[in-house]
Order: structure tokens, then sequence, then C-alpha cells
């Protein structure tokens, strides 16, 4: 109550402002804003008692109020300065609330707001703020004028006002929560309007207000709110994601009816823990521990056990992260069932920043259920299939981890009776990402113990090398995760995995044999290095020589369904090629699946490709094939079973190229001289009319190859011929040296050149003069020949040629001479004939 000295204190002061209050009715603003500017000197700004003060508020307020109303905005400041300074200095600003509230209701609360002025409209709802600060609960009876005001400065264009309105929200929740919650609900839609506007500290600001009002009312709209809160999370603004996770975890440990929205609430908290900020991380984590901690003093009966007989932490548990709180890990256990269908909708959303999110939540939801993801398996791995295929890397990343936590926490007898059936038919979960099971196999067996997978290798490595999964795709990310499989067994079992060295070893020919990258068949290498050191073997020869008969056999069982597209015939070459000298030690398995391989009725391309890979063995025999001598015990099934029978003319493009590579084999055998002479004469016969017929090829590369071959044969079995077989050669050759192409011609001469050196004692010059006469005639005729490397060349085989009948040439070379054709060459020729008859003379004597 006021005292005597106040009341007249109060007089006098309104006696001296009677004529001011007079001039607040003038037509002039300058006389109105006059009169109010000396009402605030002499009132507000003057050191008057309280007392005081609060007989003036009560003598003032009508007038001041009025004002509110004024046109002009400066006289509307004013007056809102003045009743602010009385509410802050009166010991019962209650008092004035009858008349406060109805003129801020009028000024900010109709269907329109009258204020125009953005300032003032902020200097009025600090005016609330501050009365809601003064007068707390007393303001009960005026909530639903409050609440209209708020409802419309919350949506004020004006972003201070939103935040000084949500300001007034959390204060006014908080002041009178027995009457909040009964109008708490009509002020969320003005609130989630506003959550998303462009100033971050609006969202914060609009954030803390839906916290407050919803803590405080019934809680039936909390799942109106919910998708709100949970897009807040992606903000850009670290603050305003912090107030999301402050919120949430107050709401966790505050919220009258949490129990029933922790399925719904949980997984906004733990999204926290994954921010990039360490902050909030940090924050979100002692919230979550609080939480943890709470529920489990709520529920130690529930808990008594489990309490009393606390389980160690699994053996591989993640490293550098701290083990959750048993009443965090149960309160994620007991609500998994609901949280995983809402996970695996939000893992297709079409937002990539959702997708890593719900991935990054899925892991930490993982880290707590533990044991118990075993029996949500089927819908973990369903939902994993898909996320490995989600083109966003992050996201890809983050499911990996969450399924190396299924290898660390389910026993493997149980995932691989569920996983290993849809990596062997991929088709069952995904048509257009087939590597999706064998991404998350991978990843799983990266997270398992040795000791729990090595009762299960035998059943890994036979559905990996199964044709259905090692030969499954040709795609790049299929064979990626193949060998990612491969490394992770190799990793994690290490010598164990010599029962499945086999398998492993069939998996990893087979990536070699899909592939185009040369950087995947260099991984592919790497993995049978590692795969040899695991077992304790030297290298690659070894692991072959310890299973090349398995892996010969496992060729031959399919070999007569091989065509061009089977994937089997480069599986051979991969095998043939890297086992080097091993090859040579099982010709007796390799040569019968060649000739099968090789039959004229057999896949012409298939058929060629097999030469190409005979090729390249025979050009290195010496460490291949013939890597033990014994190659030339085959002599005859080479020739007359793998070769042979394809030099035979056949019509057709395909048949053409098979004959150059038959050729092409041919050449590198009888260059590699691998065979004695001997063998090579028992099929002399129909190994020279093959070659005098592909004399005759089309094709350029043909025809040169048989030249080398003849070549090649005359050398090897120098002097050892037959005079009708040498008879049968000469003129093929010769009609060579009048070839379109140069080359040919080269290589037909140098094969005469040899020719003339097999010609041994058997070989009767006289008898033979015929043929001998028209070969030098023919080839003298060359000396003609417009190309001077031809010239040469005819020059040094006919030199050759004389030391057969020198006398003979001598003749033909004289008349030639006679005749001025190639007079030099002539010339050349007859001296040597002439050097060569006087060194026999010299001889002789």
């Amino acid at each position: 109550m006021a005292t005597a000295s106040d009341e007249r204190a109060a007089a006098d002061v309104l006696k001296s402002l009677a004529r001011h209050l007079n001039c607040l009715n003038d037509d002039n603003k300058s006389a109105r804003r006059r009169a109010l500017e000396a009402v605030k000197r002499e009132t507000v700004e003057q050191s008057l008692s309280s007392g005081a003060l609060q007989e003036l508020f009560a003598g003032l307020l009508k007038a001041l109020l009025k004002c509110l109303s004024d046109p002009t905005e400066t006289c509307r400041d004013t007056a809102i300065q003045i009743l602010t300074g009385f509410i802050r200095a009166v010991p019962r600003p209650e008092d004035a609330l009858p008349y406060l509230i109805p003129a801020l209701v009028q000024r900010l609360g109709g269907q329109e707001i009258l204020e125009p002025a953005e300032e003032l409209r902020l200097a009025l709802m600090e005016m609330l703020s501050l009365l809601l600060e003064v007068c707390g609960r007393q303001l009960a009876p005026y909530l639903d004028d409050m609440i209209k005001i708020l409802q419309r400065t919350i949506t004020d264009p004006f972003p201070e006002v939103k935040k000084e309105s949500c300001k007034c929200a959390i204060s006014a929740a908080q002041s009178i929560p027995d009457h909040f919650h009964l109008q708490a609900e009509s002020l969320l839609k003005p609130l989630l309007q506003t959550i998303s506007h462009q100033h971050s500290q609006v969202r914060v600001c609009v954030t803390q207000a839906i916290g407050a009002v919803i803590q405080h009312s019934t809680g039936k709209n909390l799942d109106d709110v919910l998708s709100h809160m949970a897009q807040r999370l992606f903000d850009d603004s670290p603050r305003v994601r912090k107030a999301v996770t402050i919120v949430v975890g107050d709401w966790l440990l505050r919220l009258p009816d949490r129990y029933s929205y922790f399925h719904k609430l949980i997984p906004l908290l733990l999204s926290s823990l994954s921010d990039e900020i360490p902050e909030i991380r940090s924050l979100a984590e002692d919230l979550w521990r609080q939480v943890g901690s709470q529920w489990e003093k709520e529920n130690e009966d529930d808990l008594k056990d489990k309490m009393d007989f606390l389980l160690p932490a699994p053996v591989l548990y993640t490293s550098g992260v701290e083990r959750p709180g048993l009443g965090c890990r149960e309160l994620v256990v007991r609500n998994l069932s609901k949280l995983l269908p809402a996970v695996g909708r939000d893992m297709g959303d079409w937002l990539v920043q959702t997708r890593v999110k719900t991935a990054q939540l899925l892991r930490v939801l993982l880290l707590h259920a533990e044991d118990h993801c075993t029996q949500h398996l089927q819908s973990l791995l369903t939902l994993l299939y898909r996320a490995c295929a989600d083109p966003e890397t992050d996201v890809r990343a983050q499911c990996l981890e969450s399924a190396k936590l299924l290898g660390v926490f389910v026993s493997p007898e149980v995932y691989l009776k569920l996983l290993l059936p849809h990596v062997e038919d991929s088709s069952s979960c995904s048509s257009a990402s087939p590597w999706a099971p064998l991404m998350v196999l991978g990843s799983v067996l990266r997270g398992s113990s040795r000791e729990a997978l090595e009762p299960h290798l035998i059943t890994i490595g036979g559905t990996l090398s199964h044709p259905e999964v090692c030969q499954g795709s040709q795609q790049a990310q299929y064979l990626d995760q193949l060998l990612v499989c491969v490394d992770a067994v190799l990793c994690v079992c290490q010598v164990d995995c010599a029962v499945i060295s086999l398998q492993l070893l069939k998996v990893l020919v087979s990536v070699q044999s899909l592939t185009s990258q040369q950087e995947q068949c260099s991984k592919a290498e790497e993995s049978v290095r590692c795969l040899c050191e695991a077992q304790g073997l030297g290298g690659a020869c070894e692991l072959y020589r310890q299973h090349m008969a398995d892996l010969l056999q496992w060729l031959s069982d399919s070999h007569h369904t091989w065509t061009s597209y089977s994937i089997q015939k480069t599986q051979l070459e991969i095998i043939a090629v890297q086992s080097g000298p091993v090859v040579g030690e099982f010709l007796p398995a390799l040569l019968p699946l060649l000739k099968s391989c090789l039959e004229p009725s057999r896949d012409p391309e298939m058929r060629l490709h097999i030469f190409t890979m005979l090729s390249k063995l025979l050009l290195d025999s010496r460490n291949t094939l013939d890597s033990q001598g014994r190659f030339s015990e085959y002599m005859e099934l080479v020739l007359q079973d793998l070769l042979l029978p394809n030099l035979v003319w056949r019509s057709g493009r395909s048949a053409a190229a098979v004959r150059t590579a038959a050729l092409s084999c041919l050449l590198a055998v009888l260059h590699g001289a691998a065979f004695p002479a001997e063998r090579v004469l028992s099929v002399e016969e129909s190994l020279s009319t093959q070659l005098i017929s592909a004399l005759e090829e089309d094709s350029k590369l043909a025809r040169l190859l048989a030249c080398r071959s003849l070549h090649a044969l005359l050398k090897l079995t120098t002097q050892r011929l037959n005079t009708d077989s040498l008879n049968k050669i000469y003129p093929e050759l010769l009609k060579r040296v009048d070839d379109s192409s140069e080359d040919v011609r080269v290589e037909a001469l140098k094969s005469l050149s040899t020719w003339f050196s097999s010609l041994g004692r058997n070989y009767d010059t006289q008898s033979c003069r015929p043929h001998l006469e028209f070969l030098f005639q023919q080839l003298l005729l060359y000396m003609d020949d417009p190309d001077t490397k031809i010239q040469d060349s005819v020059l040094e085989v006919l030199k050759v040629g004389s030391e057969v009948d020198g006398g003979l040439l001598q003749q033909q070379t004289e008349a030639m001479r006679e005749k001025q054709r190639s007079p030099e060459y002539c010339d050349q020729l007859l001296q040597h004939i002439h050097s060569l008859s006087e060194i026999h003379k010299q001889t002789r004597l």
C-alpha cells in the first residue's frame, strides 16, 4: 500500500502534469509529442518512490493507453516507453492488467494488426515479455488474449518480432503451466509455419518455443511436430541443430507422456550422435546418457537381473567407441521393431542427405542393439541390400559399417543361412544391383571373428566358387565385391583358408576371366599372392601346382559345351599362363582338353581364342609347356590332332582366322625346336601338304606364316627330306616370289635359300636337272625386278644354289648376261661361281 507521502508526491506530479495531459488530446502532433515527453521526464525518469510511481501509474494509465492509438509514430513510441518504464518500476504491475492486456490485443491481436511500425510492434512484444516476467501466474486470466496476440505475432513479417514472440510463448508456458496446456496447441500452427524461416536465429527461437509448447501441452500434437523437427536436423546452421538436440533431449527426459513417444523421439536424438560438429555430438551423447540413466532408474526392477549379471562387450567391439549404458541399450532394443520400418522408408528417400542421415542412424541403432540384431536380421539384411545399391558413396559406406557390426554381434551360423541364398540368387533382392548381397557379405565377414568363421569356411568357399556366383556378372561392381569377399576371408581366417584354397583360387581366376579392367586384374593377382602367403607357399606357381589337377578337371567337366561366349576358355588361358612352368607338369591332362576344344566342328571363335593362348605358351615353351622337357613326347598329338586338322581349308572369314592362328602356333612349334627331327619327319608329308595349301591363302599374314613355317620345316629337317617332297615345295615357294606383299616375297626367297641348303646326298642333281634348270631360270628372271631389295635377295639365293650345281647356273647366267639383262648382278654371280669353282679345285688337290 502507498504511504501518505507517496500519495502527496503523486498528487503533486499529477497537478504539474495537468496541462500536459490536456495537450494529449491536441490536434497538433508536436504538442502531443511534447506533452508525452514531459510526462516521461516527470515520471519514470524521476527518482520517485515505487509507491508514488504506483499511484502515478494508476492515474496516467488510461491516458497513456489511449496514446497507443495515436496516429503519430513518435507519440506511440514514447507512450510505450513510459508504460514499459512504469511496469518495470511499480511494485504491483498486475493492477494494470485489466487495461493493458486489452490494449495490446487491440494493437496486435486483431484479425489485422493495427500497429504498422515493426519497431513498435517489437516494443509492444517486449512489454508483453516484461509483463510475463513480473506478473507470472497472475496473467492466467488473460491467457486467451495472450494466445491471440502470439498467434499473430509469431508469423509477423519482422524477424525480431518473431523471436520476441517465441520468447513470450516460452515464458507463458513456464509461468502459467496449469492453464497453458489448455491453449498450447493453438500456437503450434503459426510456429510450424515459421520454423523454416530464412534467418537461422528465428529457426532457433521457433524450435525452442515448440519445445516449451509441447512440454506444457497435452502432448497429442507431438506427431504433427516431429516431421518438422526431423527436417531441422538437416539445417545448415549448427545452432539450429543444437537447439533441436536440446529440445528432443528435454522431451525424452521430462515429457509427461514420453514413454508413448520413445520410438519417435529416440531416432531424432541418436541422429545428432553423427553430427559433423563435435559440440553437438558431445551434447547429444550427454543427453542420451542422461535419458538412459533416468530410464534405467525408473525401470530398475525390470532390469535387476541384467544389472546384476552385466554381460561384457563383444570381443570385436568397435574400437574407439564407448559402449552405451545398459539403459540406452535397452531403450533401443525395446523400440527396435518400431524403428526399423521407419529407417527402411527413409533409406529410400529421394533426398541424399536424408538417406545419409538414416544410414548413420542405422549404424548407431545396431551399436546399441548388439546381439538383439539377430531377431531382426532378415529385415536388416533386406534394408542393407537396398542401401548398398545406393548411388551415394556416403550411404554405402555407412551401411557397410552397419553390416560389419552384424558380423560382430550375430553368429555366422545364423547370418549365413539368410545371406548366402541371396548371394547365390542375387535377383531375389535386386536385379539392378546383383552385387549388393556380396557387398553385405564382405562387410559381415570382416566383422566376424576367426574362431566363429572357421567351422563355416567350406560353406562360404563353396558359395563363392559356385558358377552362379563367381561367374554371375561381368559388371565391374560385382567383380569388385567378389574380390572384397575373398580378401575378407583371407584377412580374418588367414592360415585356416587352406581348406578352401581351391575354391578361392577359382573365384580369383573367374574374376580375371570376366574383367576388362587392368586394375581388377592387378587386385586379383594381389589376392592370389595373399592366398599363397596365408598357406606359407613360395608363390603362385606353388599354389597352381597344388591345385592344377583339380582346376583342369573343373574345366574338363564342361568343355563339351564351350562356345565363343563361354568364360571357361578365358579361365583356361589364365590358369595356363599364370601357372608358368607348372603347366608343363600336367600335359597329360591339358592336351586332351585342348584337343577337344580345337576339333574343327567346334565354334570357330572359341578355337581362335584357344589357339591364341597356345601360341603364347609355345613362344615361351621352355618356361611353360616344355618346362619338364617332355613336350616332344606329345609331338604327334600336337601336330596331327591340334594343328593340322585346323589347317584344312574351309569357307568363311572365321575359318580363315582360325587357319592363321593355327599357322602361328605351328610356326612357334617349329621354331621352338622342342621336337626332334625324326618326329617331325613322321608327319612331314601331311604337314608340307597343308603348308603348301596355306601359301594360297587370301590373308597376307597367313601366307607369310606359311612361308616362315616351310622355312622352319626345311631348317629343322636339314638334308633329310626325300626328293619328291623337296620338288613339291619349291614351285609353290617360287610362286610366292611374285606375291603382292614384299614381306611374303622376301620370306619366300629366304625359304628357297634354305631349300637349296636342304638338298642332301639323296638328291640326284642329274636326274633332277630339269627342276634345277627351271628354278635357276625363274630366279634369274627376278634379277630384273624393279625392287633392289628383291634383286639382292635373289642374288643371295642363287649364290647358295651355285653350290648345288654351279655349272648349270653358270650356263644360264652367261646366257642372260649376253642378253644384257641385269649385267651387274650377273657379273657378281659369275664371279661368285668362279671363286667357288677355284675353292673346289684346291680342295680336290
